[in-house]
């Protein structure tokens, strides 16, 4: 499927799951859709599974804009102890739009309690309450992690009752703008099949040692915090100066702020030196750098840091991460939008698109882990595995790799049935959808 036509499904109004390949452009649908609502004064929640995701996208986790929070079950007393925050009821009810991004690392039982909040507080039983839902996500990327739960369905929303009931339409978008024409995205189309060719697993071994064509030192990757929190602090640690140190200030609600700290890779307190390796952590197109913008400190001016990247030199300031809530600014978090880079972790790379990286994937310890390190870069030739694979490194869970299978069957079907609408019937589904939201055509 097309973006054009993900994009169509959901300005009808149709509940939607959204996915495909690493690069494909989900997260772009999305923003589209977010700013074609707000140019009809509509306002969506947006939210996602994790922090981290959710400041990618300007949002607030699933779990705070629910209330459910750490939960594991609500009980009726749970039930009624929210409908008397009226700042809650107030969100829900006049929420008309809910996004939950990179719902593959969503609990099912999570969605449930997300379903059940929104029935309660709506007072429907309409699926979420009569909320338009738009899921979007990749279940190749890593699952979410469940006490007593490590095989089989049970562990992907999708297995869900709330999924069940909400008669999704699966978008599936089949372009792809991260590799292009590259072989690795045949390595990675062989890996999301399950089935890896010889010919494509000779090319990953030919990149174990490689040399890359670039004056950057690529940012290394590896699977557990321990080597990575190791890493840059030997290498700053290197650099014999006196650091400069930029502390991170807050504005707002104090729960959501301390999950903005928890979300995003800009630490509290961020020691930066002349030559220190860093990577941006936020889109700032006019600046010119986006999140996993890699570079150097090579000087620093009026005590902001002076980053060299592969393409030009920024004088970087302050950043904002900020979570709103029907368009009100409920909290805010300020800071340098950079991090030590000369390592990061595979799961905190979820999301991003680097030029060049060197990757350990010798102790791999979980389905998919390899997938993503590798998805994260547009090219082979940016590659440099620094260990051999470990032997399930490139192994993805037998369930969602038959799930690909059956979601790009029903993919294919909605894509047939919205060709079938001329623009005058598409506009009518567009309009009503508008005027069900309270937004204005």
């Amino acid at each position: 499927m097309l973006q054009s036509e993900a994009l169509k499904i959901l300005k009808a109004g149709r509940n939607v799951y959204l996915t495909g390949a690493a690069g494909a452009g989900k997260t772009h649908v999305i923003n589209q859709y977010v700013e074609y609502l707000k140019d009809h004064k509509i306002n969506p929640s947006i939210t996602a599974s994790t922090g981290i995701a959710a400041t990618h996208i300007g949002g607030m986790t699933i779990h705070s804009w629910s209330g459910v929070g750490i939960k594991d079950d609500l009980t009726d007393w749970d039930i009624d102890a929210m409908e008397q925050k009226q700042y809650l009821v107030k969100r829900i009810t006049g929420a008309s739009v809910l996004i939950i991004d990179e719902v593959s690392m969503l609990s099912p039982n999570m969605l449930d309690m997300v379903d059940q909040v929104c029935k309660a507080l709506r007072r429907s039983q309409e699926p979420f309450g009569g909320l338009q839902v738009v899921l979007s996500g990749d279940f190749f990327q890593l699952p979410p992690i469940m006490r007593g739960v490590s095989n089989g369905d049970e562990l992907f929303a999708n297995s869900s009752r709330a999924w069940q009931s909400a008669d999704i339409r699966i978008c599936y978008i089949t372009e792809q703008y991260r590799q292009r024409e590259d072989p690795l995205t045949d390595i990675l189309n062989d890996i999301r099949d399950g089935n890896l060719k010889q010919k494509h697993l000779n090319l990953l071994k030919s990149r174990i040692g490689a040399k890359l064509d670039s004056d950057l030192d690529p940012i290394k990757l590896y699977t557990h915090n321990i080597n990575v929190d190791a890493k840059n602090e030997e290498e700053l640690s290197k650099i014999k100066q006196n650091p400069h140190i930029f502390e991170m200030s807050s504005k707002g609600n104090k729960r959501i702020i301390e999950t903005l700290k928890n979300g995003i890779l800009a630490p509290e307190s961020l020691q930066l030196k002349k030559g220190a390796k860093v990577m941006f952590v936020k889109n700032n197109f006019d600046s010119g750098y986006v999140n996993g913008t890699l570079g150097e400190i090579i000087d620093f001016e009026f005590e902001k840091p002076v980053v060299k990247t592969a393409d030009d030199e920024i004088v970087v300031d302050y950043e904002e991460w900020i979570v709103e809530d029907s368009g009100k600014r409920i909290a805010s978090i300020s800071q340098i939008p950079l991090r030590l880079a000369w390592a990061i972790t595979v799961h905190k790379s979820q999301g991003m698109s680097l030029d060049n990286a060197e990757i350990d994937l010798s102790k791999t310890f979980a389905p998919g882990q390899g997938y993503v390190a590798l998805s994260r870069l547009r090219t082979l030739s940016g590659l440099v595995l620094l260990k051999d694979l470990s032997t399930s490194a490139l192994n993805m869970h037998p369930y969602v790799v038959e799930l690909d299978k059956s979601l790009r069957r029903e993919s294919y079907k909605w894509e047939k049935v919205i060709d079938r609408f001329d623009d005058i019937q598409l506009q009518k589904m567009y309009d009503a959808h508008i005027l069900d939201c309270g937004g204005k055509k």
